[in-house]
């Protein structure tokens, strides 16, 4: 038996919502960071979903270059956030401003 469409469609805008609050929300750079891992989760969900409506593989090879741009994402973040830990001792968010000269 197969899931119909609409829950997945529920479900990508749960976590999209989820995601959203958590950035708007949360201070934790790295908390934010995930929030917006989750949010492009949601778009790749949507983006097999429709490929599955339509009968055709464009939206999963469009979800596979949206993961390998969230992996360069995760790698240049990451990069980020650990050299302001290094530098502030913190990942609050506000203290990123404090990096301008």
């Amino acid at each position: 038996m197969a899931v119909p469409a609409g829950y997945y469609l529920a479900l990508a805008a749960a976590l999209f919502v989820i995601g959203v609050v958590g950035v708007l929300i949360r201070r934790n750079l790295i908390v934010m960071f995930m929030c917006v891992e989750l949010m492009l989760n949601s778009v790749n969900l949507t983006l097999v979903t429709f490929s599955r409506i339509n009968g055709n593989l464009e939206g999963q090879v469009l979800s596979f270059f949206v993961m390998v741009v969230a992996a360069a994402e995760v790698t240049v973040g990451l990069a980020l956030i650990v050299n302001l830990f290094r530098l502030k001792a913190s990942t609050d968010a506000d203290d990123v401003d404090a990096l301008r000269a």
